[in-house]
């Protein structure tokens, strides 16, 4: 009997000791045993104009491989806000990998007025480096403009920059933001060429593998297959009819807005048609695939980062708006383009081995003319007249031409060097301005930013205003309009860059290696993503970020 239970016990032993070794087979294991367990890649992806609501108003047309598997098998944050405005491409991507805000990291815009000289300012435009990659002047580019780091280059710093960072998109600012300054390469795309082309801040020569896909000549390979619906016209259930010319706008030289759109003759060596397809995030991805092959991302010793933006989201919605068949059709091609790009993940680079996490840079509104058309208060602003209007009116009083330079990013920015030069009083000036402005029948408030503080508006405005002025890049005085208004010259497609729920509701899913399962409900901020992701894989958070770790999504 003594002998039956001591064979017994062995046994015992020799599985407990079998079924340790086949554990320590497992990834995160073997990365224990030797150090810190940290994905061998994360995937940032960026889906430009993504409202929150797309993950479930085209859900059962989803198929199982796409946006449904990062709803069923990750960690979706169901109320994610931006924390400042305005909400716009540049100072999305910005937030989303600095965990930070306009007013700290200087991108307060696409475009800003350097307040200083009045000079106005794209976000990325660097005229000391040159193009690689073409002769357009596309690729004078750099992240310079950006005062902060981001959590790609705290993963270059934590691990001595062995770790390899690679930004895509079609717009420089997708491609080039997210990457951050130290990144190894970042590419957008090229009207000029078709190419896929980056700045001598970053190298003096393409890599010979991007060369190659360059020759394969891919955006005018799409571009010939045509824009036809994915599937039958009248399963569009979710859009309104595909002949509604006064909320979409049409492509050049089509009859009206409809599907399919003949772009093999649209496009008549204008490449840059494809931004405004679908093709075009399917372009980005299959570029983001050659990168990881290439660069043998995921197969380092320490974690690689590959930031993605798809941009085409976004012409196609400021084209059409929200309820168009084309915005419907654009999110079933690309849960199909994401789900293909999962399955290759998962094969590449191993499931469970990645890190996955998708959110927006900013939402979308309602075509106004649909809303009222439906009996909800809405309206466009018409910037450039009330422009003209304010300037006179300051002319009439001063006796000085154009004070105001511009109303951009809904801000008022004012004309200093001419202030200045003919000793004007700057105050009185603003509080001309704000008057003005507060008689305006689409304006809900407008607020001089150097007494935010003392202004009688709902704190949670007061603070995404202050966290969106930028002293030396942002207006002086911030414009507010009312919901369902936004800034534009037409009645048709759709814009963003409000507070409103529209434009700052985005949504966040991780997925992959440290995920936990589930979602939540509670408030979480876009500045909490670059923080989360700094949790998961041990490092720094970004030098100005005020964001924190989502604590639920990480195992």
């Amino acid at each position: 009997m003594k002998i039956k239970n001591l064979l017994l016990i062995l046994f015992a032993c020799s599985a407990i000791t079998a079924s340790a070794q086949t554990k320590k087979k497992t990834p995160a294991a073997n990365a224990a045993s030797t150090g810190i367990s940290r994905p061998k890649l994360v995937v940032g992806i960026v889906v430009d104009q993504m409202r929150w609501d797309y993950l479930y108003r085209y859900y059962d047309r989803y198929q199982s491989n796409g946006f449904k598997r990062l709803l069923n098998e990750g960690f979706t944050c169901e109320n994610t806000q931006i924390d400042y405005i305005p909400t716009v491409t540049a100072a999305g991507h910005t937030c989303i990998f600095t965990g930070s805000v306009p007013s700290i990291h200087g991108i307060a815009g696409n475009d800003f007025i350097i307040q200083a000289t009045g000079k106005s300012m794209y976000c990325t435009e660097d005229t000391s480096v040159q193009t690689v990659g073409s002769t357009s002047k596309a690729g004078q580019m750099s992240p310079r403009n950006l005062l902060t780091t981001t959590v790609t280059d705290e993963l270059k710093l934590a691990t001595n920059f062995r770790s390899k960072v690679i930004g895509i998109a079609l717009k420089d600012r997708g491609g080039i933001l997210p990457a951050g300054h130290t990144a190894n390469a970042a590419y957008w795309f090229d009207d000029k060429t078709g190419n896929w082309i980056t700045s001598t801040y970053y190298m003096n020569d393409l890599p010979q593998w991007v060369k190659e896909v360059n020759d394969q000549k891919l955006a005018e390979t799409y571009l010939k297959l045509d824009w036809n619906t994915l599937y039958p016209m009248d399963t569009y259930l979710q859009s309104a009819a595909d002949n509604s010319d006064r909320y979409e706008g049409k492509f050049k030289g089509t009859d009206g807005p409809t599907l399919p759109v003949k772009t093999s003759t649209l496009y008549k060596g204008n490449l840059g048609l494809i931004r405004s397809t679908p093709f075009g995030n399917t372009l980005t991805l299959d570029f983001a695939v050659a990168a990881i092959n290439n660069e043998h991302l995921g197969q380092n010793k320490v974690t690689d980062f590959l930031a993605v933006s798809l941009s085409s989201t976004d012409y196609i919605g400021h084209q059409f708006g929200v309820n168009a068949v084309e915005i419907e059709d654009t999110y079933l091609r690309l849960d199909r383009d994401l789900a293909n790009f999962f399955t290759y993940l998962d094969a590449k680079v191993g499931k469970g081995n990645y890190t996955i996490f998708l959110t927006a840079d900013h939402g979308a509104a309602h075509n106004p003319t649909f809303l009222t058309d439906h009996n909800v208060p809405a309206g466009v602003w018409n910037e450039r007249a009330a422009l003209s209007a304010l300037n006179k009116l300051l002319e009439n009083t001063y006796k000085v031409k154009n004070l105001v330079i511009g109303l951009g990013n809904y801000q008022v920015n004012l004309n200093y060097a001419a202030i200045n030069s003919e000793k004007l009083n700057t105050d009185a000036i603003k509080y001309d301005c704000i008057k003005y402005l507060q008689q305006q029948p689409a304006i809900a408030y407008a607020v001089d930013m150097q007494q935010v503080q003392s202004a009688s508006i709902p704190e949670e405005l007061k603070t995404r205003m202050i966290n969106g002025y930028n002293a030396e890049h942002s207006g002086v005085i911030q414009i507010i309009l009312k919901p369902g208004w936004f800034a534009g010259f037409g009645p048709t497609g759709t814009t963003h860059g409000t507070w409103n729920p529209y434009d700052a509701h985005i949504p966040l899913v991780f997925m992959g290696w440290g995920i936990q399962h589930g979602r939540l409900n509670r408030e979480t901020h876009m500045t909490d993503i670059a923080a989360t992701v700094a949790a998961l894989l041990h490092i720094q958070a970004p030098n100005g970020s005020i964001g924190k770790p989502i604590g639920e999504v990480l195992k």
